[in-house]
């Protein structure tokens, strides 16, 4: 009981976290940080065009700005929704977002422009039929292409459609002007043609209920335009894009030494890694802990529908929905789960997005334990039950003296792949903003252009735990072999 307790209490605090006192209301602003010059990490903070014009807005509009960092294909729905206020992530003006959101009067022209190898055969839209055309998911290019031209490779930012591009896996990208621009410079072997795919307008989105706040906010920007205040900051944040320095010896130690040094020790990015895998591991583990209370519990429910002849109809009742609750998790991805839990059932709640996650890997990972202790438990011979009921022993008292011990050590391994599968799991933490282990590794990604290292990196980080769990539940697994 004191350990349920204070696991309450952490998930209250949590949830009071998510909270933060102010004395001006927020504008809370969604984003994907992975858009120079739009939008980019700097450190902990996101800066860009964007985060730019709608925090000189808002300190008109005398409001407090909070940015969510999340997945492109998740901003539009985060205004939706009502997480957020405003959606700022280079977006296009087109008729089928105009019926979802409410649009604020352009602020920029921008155009979806073609990167391709030097020595490449394409040269102009016209060829990319019938090529390996990569785009970044939900933006003007993917629909142009796939509504004009043919289906394209979809990528979750242009930073890995361009490696993919680097490494030969492409014919071509297509992504906006100013992106464009500075992966060119960053790679002088790609090339942007001179036609570009489609020309568009960039402007920022509320949800259509925030008519007023939207009309506030335009004013604003009007005079921003009229004032030419912002022309210079587009132009300001256009010329100072930091450019990485050039590449180390030529040499292929010095080629390696200066691009670990780029990834990982210049303004110390190693951070990203290091806020990220902490994350991982708090949801992780509280996950694991909710996953292993549900799961035991379901399992319960099952195996004594399963092991009684005339059910009552309280027990029918409860096995009937822990079959609809196993066939609904275990049959939707996780992702999803985690997007209707974040967007739909806290989707009027101000909740921390830890305890979000937590709460959606927890339900997760609890269908997948339930049926592993259900199989253990119906391994046991039933025997075992007939001996401990004729000693005087309850039902509930042989359970938790008899069969579920002996259950657990037959499942353990089970657990521990369980266990496993939920810590890789979490690598989607990032469509509802966390800042996850695999996200630190797309941060660094987009800053640095390279998608060797950082992804390398991630990778070893979470083999490593993977081995540490195995060693562990491999002792554990000896010592209850001992204890025999």
């Amino acid at each position: 009981m004191k350990r349920f307790l204070l696991f309450a209490a952490f998930l209250a605090t949590l949830l009071f976290c998510g909270c933060e006192d102010s004395a001006r209301p927020k504008l809370v602003m969604a984003t994907n940080a992975e858009f120079p010059p739009y939008e980019y990490l700097v450190g902990e903070q996101i800066d860009g065009i964007d985060p730019a014009i709608v925090r000189l807005i808002a300190e008109k509009l005398d409001r407090d700005v909070k940015i969510d960092n999340m997945k492109f294909d998740s901003v539009i729905a985060a205004v939706q929704t009502g997480k957020a206020d405003i959606a700022a992530s280079g977006l296009t003006v087109t008729e089928d977002r105009k019926k979802q959101v409410l649009f604020t009067i352009p602020y920029i022209v921008a155009e979806q422009l073609i990167i391709v190898p030097e020595n490449s055969p394409i040269k102009a839209k016209a060829d990319l039929k019938g090529k390996r055309v990569g785009v970044q998911l939900g933006t003007t290019g993917d629909t142009y292409m796939t509504e004009n031209i043919q289906q394209p490779e979809r990528f979750d930012n242009g930073a890995l459609a361009v490696s993919a591009l680097i490494s030969g896996k492409l014919d071509a990208v297509v992504i906006d002007n100013e992106p464009a621009k500075v992966y060119v410079q960053k790679h002088p072997g790609l090339i942007i043609l001179s036609e570009p795919l489609t020309v568009e307008e960039y402007a920022f989105a509320f949800n259509k209920k925030d008519t007023e706040l939207c009309a506030k906010f335009n004013a604003e920007l009007q005079k921003l335009k009229e004032s030419g205040e912002l022309d210079e900051i587009i132009r300001s944040y256009k010329e100072g894009q930091q450019q990485e320095e050039e590449a180390g010896s030529g040499t292929f130690w010095g080629k390696i030494k200066h691009s670990f040094y780029l990834n990982f020790v210049k303004d110390k990015r190693y951070m990203y890694l290091i806020k990220g895998f902490l994350v991982t591991l708090e949801i992780t583990v509280f996950a694991v802990l909710i996953g292993i209370v549900i799961g035991f519990l379901v399992a319960i429910v099952r195996s004594t529908a399963d092991q009684t002849r005339n059910k009552s109809f309280l027990l029918k009742f409860l096995d009937s929905l822990c079959k609809i609750y196993l066939t609904v998790i275990r049959g939707t991805p996780v992702v999803v789960q985690l997007l209707i839990i974040y967007f739909v059932i806290f989707g009027a709640v101000d909740v921390s997005k830890v305890l979000v996650a937590i709460i959606a890997f927890g339900i997760n990972s609890g269908a997948y334990v339930a049926e592993i202790f259900r199989a253990g438990i119906m391994s046991i011979d039933r025997g075992q039950m007939e001996a401990g009921r004729s000693l005087g022993l309850s039902y509930a008292q042989t359970m938790q003296s008899v069969i579920v011990p002996q259950a657990f050590k037959n499942v353990l391994p089970a657990l521990g792949n369980e266990l496993i599968v939920l810590l890789k799991e979490t690598s989607v933490a990032g469509y509802i903003a966390l800042q996850d282990l695999t996200k630190g590794g797309d941060i660094i990604r987009s800053q640095t252009y390279d998608a060797f290292m950082p992804l390398i990196a991630v990778a070893l980080i979470y083999l490593s735990v993977v081995m540490l769990l195995t060693y562990l539940l491999g002792r554990l697994e000896r010592s209850l072999k001992t204890n025999e």
